[in-house]
């Protein structure tokens, strides 16, 4: 609201939601309304009575001061007239004749002398009088003045006091109205008179203008339809956006009518949203909010570039909760740069990429479905397709038990497949369109995934996925590109030899392997002396290499393939390259699980689909990932008619039996029996270490010789 003590410092009223526009309405309606009354007011017959009575009193001075002078004139021989305004005074002889010009020359030098000084005295007796007249003047229009604010005060005053009286504010708030109120009306009064019609009516009118756009209201938050507390979010956090300020083709105009509110004020009393990395990439914003959040208090000044040269708002008290949106790695840059961040920022809370399905949740996306169709104008969704839109959800939870909270994505989907069942003229969405939909995303971003497979087709990435090999398995990881996950197969093979340098992780050597890697092989390493910790130390040289992999290795779901191929190295047992493995190995030799379980199982089906199904080929993965299988319906249905398999294991014995046809083997008075793996490497392992002996013996015997 405009401050008429100080025009370039506006002031801030805070009243209850729907009451500041009851205050902008009942302002703008009592201004209509006192340019229609007041004329009125003083038109009726008791103004006019005071008035006249007024002007009789002041016309009275006026006529006794005239007559004072005339008899003044009278004395001195003279006749003073009012002509138009003006004052003429006439010379008279003895006779009361007045006094011609030829007369005047017959007059002695001492006579006219005398004429000369009498008419001097008698022209500073009438600007005495004029002086007196005008004093008259003034006070009779202060006293006009007076007379029309006594009599308008009662009607202005009655307006201002129904309008405070209906909004009914708080203490505080109704004091500051009141000052206000009161600032209004001592301006309005002090300039009555440009509410009666005068000689000047266009400049009249102009200055009234000029006056009563000073009583408008500049409505900044308007709460009137909102039920609840706010909630705003704050997309674009500039300066002027949060804090609030003029718009750039404003920035010239110092008029508290243009000044806006940011968002912060927008959200008083309830919630504002905003992205941390927008703030931290807007350092004066940034530092503004900071101190905002120390003082509570909003001051809307000059800092902000857009704001009007000189115009200062009130301070005003700013209550919101403040919820920032920001990924890890930001939330705790911020709280390392500025521990009482984290003191302001009390509540964290992280965001579930996927929840528990109950019925409650399957019912609660069914109907977001339903909702997005009604909200966007799209087909409905039968059961089946809503149901189909699960398993995509679950899919992408990687779990048969939770579903993504990846709301955007079941929405583009839905989108997505209401196109596709539009265009085939269909009155609904049914769940081939939900699968079409899918496979048609899938499409759009598979053209690495589409390359490589390309590369295993033509035999230039070498996969063997029929017979058997010794010290070979196929391998499963996976390729990630932010919006596209797929398996890729991958082989895997060892050497082995009598030695005493261990096992060599060919990766780590050339710095091609992560620390998750290098950590799933040392635990491969020490599984392995723990099986044969009766011939330790292990007498063994060993290299486990991952082939045509050049892009470097991470993770450790592949230790179970590596361990695979080194036992097969060692025990020369061939293993069966049509079952593909994956899983990690703890060093009990339990499988433990690994993420991406279908991207990898459907990348080596699409493998296998190119170089030829023969019905022996599948996956060995662990048993503990068997809830996250949500697999693709052309996997499903190979599965189901017996052309790929899926093969699940809790120990590492259990898939090596799997994939040699030979017990694994357990521990006996005499060591592993001699027809299971296990006693098969053991015996390579004894002869790797009698080898090693015999070489050591030999040594010992030259250097005793040379010695001598």
């Amino acid at each position: 609201m405009n401050n008429f003590a100080q025009t370039d410092r506006p002031l801030a009223l805070r009243v209850l939601a729907g009451q500041g526009r009851v205050l902008c309405q009942g302002m703008a309606l009592w201004v209509q309304a006192i340019q229609e009354g007041v004329p009125q007011r003083l038109l009726q017959a008791d103004f006019w009575a005071a008035r006249q009575a007024l002007e009789q009193t002041f016309k009275a001075q006026t006529e006794a001061a005239y007559a004072a002078l005339t008899a003044y004139a009278q004395a001195h021989h003279f006749a003073v007239v009012r002509d138009q305004g003006h004052m003429v005074f006439t010379l008279k002889d003895d006779q009361g004749a007045p006094v011609t010009a030829s007369k005047a020359l017959l007059l002695s030098p001492a006579e006219r002398t005398a004429l000369n000084a009498a008419e001097e005295a008698l022209r500073a007796e009438m600007d005495h009088y004029l002086e007196v007249v005008h004093a008259i003047e003034c006070a009779m229009a202060q006293a006009r003045d007076v007379l029309r604010q006594r009599f308008l005060r009662p009607v202005l005053a009655h307006g201002l006091a129904h309008l405070r009286q209906q909004l009914n504010l708080p203490p505080d708030s109704d004091t500051r109205l009141a000052a206000y109120m009161d600032q209004v009306l001592q301006a309005l009064l002090e300039k009555n008179r440009l509410l009666m019609p005068g000689d000047d009516e266009a400049t009249r009118s102009t200055d009234l203008a000029a006056l009563l756009s000073c009583f408008r209201v500049n409505l900044a938050v308007d709460h009137h339809a909102a039920q609840g507390a706010p909630v705003v979010v704050e997309e674009n956090p500039v300066f002027r956006n949060l804090f609030g300020g003029m718009a750039e083709d404003e920035a010239m105009m110092s008029d508290f009518a243009h000044a806006h509110v940011g968002s912060l004020l927008r959200a008083h009393g309830g919630f504002l949203l905003l992205h941390l990395q927008d703030l931290l990439a807007d350092a004066p914003v940034w530092e503004r909010l900071r101190r905002l959040m120390r003082s509570g208090r909003l001051e809307s000044s000059g800092e902000s570039p857009r704001f009007a040269s000189g115009l200062t708002c009130d301070a005003v008290a700013v209550d919101v909760k403040l919820v920032l949106i920001a990924s890890d790695a930001a939330f705790h840059a911020v709280q390392e740069a500025d521990p009482e961040w984290i003191h302001r920022f009390a509540c964290k809370v992280d965001f579930a990429e996927s929840f528990k399905t109950t019925p409650q949740t399957a019912h609660a996306m069914a109907v977001a479905v339903a909702q997005t169709c009604e909200r966007q104008g799209l087909l409905h969704c039968s059961a089946a397709a809503v149901a189909r839109m699960m398993e995509e959800s679950h899919r992408t939870a990687g779990d048969q038990t939770r579903q993504s909270a990846s709301i955007g994505v079941m929405q583009a989907l839905v989108v997505e497949s209401h196109a596709l069942a539009q265009a085939r003229g269909a009155a609904r969405v049914e769940a081939q369109d939900v699968l079409a939909a899918s496979q048609a995303q899938r499409a759009r971003r598979n053209g690495l995934e589409t390359r490589v497979q390309d590369s295993i087709a033509s035999g230039e990435r070498l996969l063997v996925v029929s017979g058997e090999r010794v010290a070979q398995v196929n391998g499963l990881t996976v390729m990630d590109q932010g919006d596209h996950s797929f398996g890729v197969p991958v082989r895997v093979t060892a050497r082995s030899f009598a030695g005493d340098e261990g096992l060599l992780n060919i990766e780590r050597e050339v710095d091609m392997s992560g620390p998750i890697h290098d950590k799933g092989v040392l635990i491969l390493h020490s599984y392995l002396s723990g099986l044969f910790a009766h011939i330790a130390p292990l007498s063994m040289n060993a290299a486990v290499v991952f082939e045509q992999e050049y892009g470097g290795v991470e993770g450790d779901s592949a230790s179970c393939a590596e361990l695979y191929a080194l036992l097969s190295s060692l025990s020369g047992l061939p293993l069966r390259q049509g079952i593909a493995v994956t899983g990690a190995v703890n060093q009990q030799g339990d499988l433990l699980p690994v993420g991406h379980i279908n991207e990898k199982i459907e990348g080596y089906f699409r493998s296998c689909e190119s170089l030829g199904l023969d019905g022996q080929q599948g996956v060995l993965m662990p048993t503990r990932n068997r809830r996250h299988l949500m697999l693709a319906p052309q996997v499903v249905q190979a599965v189901a008619r017996g052309a790929f398999h899926i093969h699940v294991a809790n120990q590492v014995g259990e898939g090596m039996s799997l994939l040699t046809g030979l017990p694994y083997g357990h521990w006996g008075p005499g060591g592993y029996a001699p027809d299971s793996v296990l006693g098969r490497v053991q015996t390579t392992l004894q002869r790797f270490r009698q080898a090693c002996e015999l070489l050591a013996s030999h040594r010992s015997q030259r250097r005793s010789r040379s010695t001598r």
